[in-house]
């Protein structure tokens, strides 16, 4: 039976286990649309691309599956690109459906129509333009194939407006098989050995985690290596979740912005376990100056992420979650034979001690401290929801305030930093978790990026809480002219602002004020048992900053503390 493109495409994304797809219509998408009505996949209308990207971004970080997003040709695709980064640089699969003008107007600067294989080529893991009907199943098998596997990432099918018309017969390929791409999973067993070797050997060893431990599912073998060997853990911001943050060996997140305790654990250890995380520089900081005592350990998926950013002594070139099993399998019987916790109580009460020494915390001033908001979010829902942030201040209070427990539940742009994020993700989270309550924790001028995504999530009955951290400024500029430009607050202050919660209640949402400390609890659980979506807007101190913090170009024991 002959299919035309169009119903392929669609019955491809049945076969890839694709329930929900959010997106927006244009010409040269429209036959797609045309077929959705007769598909089992949900469609969700957005009002902005971006806001298309970033829920299918959000959705892939909350469920772990591969999520997807459908735009026309030209600004359609083009207002997706920052998503498409945003999802790149954190290793996010989710593969974009693009609309394209017909094959034979390409090059012809058509109405609509843009090189967006050649546009996303630097800030994707894989991109088509697929000219001919017969290939269009076999590269949908691949497109979800590249995006969920090996180090996971965005991919882009462009589509021809005549390919989605054409006809030709339906088979869908059983297996992926690509000749040049073979992701190396398993670790190398005498890799293993010697990094078992150096564990046994260490005096001060510490767990530096990232996102990889999270999309690898790895969270359980990481959490049995920590606690069974009595090793402290930190985490890189998107790393956050894959071991408990109420656990005593954790030590909260590490650098810019990190623990005083994380921070000079990394310049302390003898040995530093990095697992799934990549060295950014937010994290190293001064790079020569990074861990300066200590053997490094590098596990990733991704043998171009080892030696990138700095040197380390014992590559491990694999899939996380089975690398750590194969650390723990290696050291199951040391484990039971030798009293870790003695072994180790020098170290940890080393580390104690710097807890003691100079705690997370902050200065109440007299209006209501934007950390405390967080704290009281933590408190309310006790580790049981999903978190996304905005970016800046609000998204540094959220991961240094809030206990967040189990992977999946914190949900933020760490690499690319993106504005504008938050909410549209979190609609994406609601999708695929409709009964779990979802806050954005979000700033005054982040919400404004994607703020029209107000409409999304009242027309789907999503009842997604955004709390806006109102300061009156872009906060993490406004703390940088601040600290380091003799406080010229150019172009930071936002003048002119909505009523957020007339905005709320103008697109059908609920909104509530908060301008009284006192209110903060009552009002964030009244938000938060409401089945609708939520603006809650607090008046925050207007220059409360974030603390500890170093200095660009700064060592980790060169913080700004409180």
């Amino acid at each position: 039976m002959e299919m035309t493109g169009a119903q392929i495409l669609l019955e491809c994304l049945k076969r890839e286990g694709v329930e929900v797809v959010f997106g927006f219509p244009g010409g040269a998408v429209i036959d797609i649309y045309h077929e959705l009505p007769n598909s089992p996949i949900k469609h969700i209308l957005v009002r902005h691309e971006q806001g298309a990207i970033h829920a299918a971004d959000g959705y892939a970080r909350a469920s772990g599956s591969v999520g997807v997003c459908l735009v026309t040709s030209g600004p359609g695709a083009t207002n997706t690109v920052t998503g498409i980064a945003t999802a790149y640089m954190d290793s996010i699969p989710v593969v974009i459906l693009t609309g394209q003008v017909p094959t034979k107007l390409i090059g012809n600067d058509a109405f609509q129509e843009v090189d967006i294989v050649g546009i996303t080529r630097p800030c994707t893991k894989h991109n088509y333009l697929v000219k001919d009907v017969r290939d269009l199943a076999h590269v949908v098998r691949q497109a979800f194939y590249l995006a969920r596997s090996g180090r996971p990432g965005p991919v882009l099918v462009d589509l021809p407006k005549d390919v989605m018309q054409a006809k030709t017969a339906f088979k869908y390929p059983e297996d992926v098989s690509m000749r040049s791409y073979n992701p190396t999973y398993k670790p190398h067993i005498g890799q293993v050995r010697k990094v078992a070797q150096l564990i046994k050997k260490a005096e001060r060893p510490l767990i530096y985690s990232g996102g990889g431990v999270i999309s690898s599912k790895g969270h359980e073998e990481l959490t049995w290596l920590a606690r069974k060997l009595s090793i402290p853990v930190t985490s890189t911001l998107m790393g956050l979740g894959a071991f408990p943050g109420d656990d005593p060996l954790w030590l909260g997140m590490l650098g810019m912005h990190g623990t005083y305790t994380a921070n000079m654990a990394v310049s302390n250890a003898d040995l530093v376990l990095a697992v799934g995380a990549r060295f950014d520089d937010r994290v190293t900081g001064k790079v020569s100056t990074f861990a300066p005592k200590a053997t490094l350990v590098h596990i990733d998926i991704d043998p171009t992420s080892i030696q990138k950013n700095v040197s380390v002594h014992v590559p491990l070139v694999s899939d996380c979650k089975l690398a750590l099993a194969a650390l723990k399998k290696d050291l199951e019987q040391a484990a039971e034979e030798l009293d870790w916790a003695a072994k180790h109580k020098a170290w940890i009460k080393q580390v104690k001690a710097w807890n003691k020494e100079h705690p997370l915390t902050y200065k109440e001033g007299t209006g209501i401290s934007p950390q405390y908001v967080v704290e009281t979010i933590g408190e309310l829902t006790k580790g049981k929801a999903i978190i996304t942030t905005e970016v800046g201040q609000n998204q540094m209070w959220a991961a240094q305030f809030l206990k967040i427990t189990k992977p999946n539940t914190f949900l933020s742009s760490g690499g690319l930093g993106t504005m504008g994020y938050g909410f549209p993700a979190a609609i994406g989270a609601q999708m695929a978790f409709p009964g779990a309550l979802v806050i954005d924790i979000a700033g005054d001028g982040s919400i404004q990026m994607n703020i029209q995504e107000l409409a999304t999530a009242v027309c789907h009955n999503l009842p997604v809480k955004i709390v806006i951290l109102n300061n009156g400024y872009l906060g993490m500029v406004r703390q940088w002219q601040e600290l380091f430009y003799q406080k010229n607050y150019c172009e930071t202050c936002m003048e002119a602002q909505p009523d957020f919660v007339k905005l709320a209640e103008a697109y059908g949402a609920a909104g509530f004020r908060v301008t009284e400390k006192k209110d903060v609890a009552p009002v964030l659980k009244k938000a938060f048992k409401l089945k609708q979506t939520v603006i809650v807007d607090v008046r925050v101190e207007r220059e409360a900053n974030v603390y500890p913090m170093i200095p660009a170009g700064a060592s980790l024991t060169e913080m700004l503390l409180v």
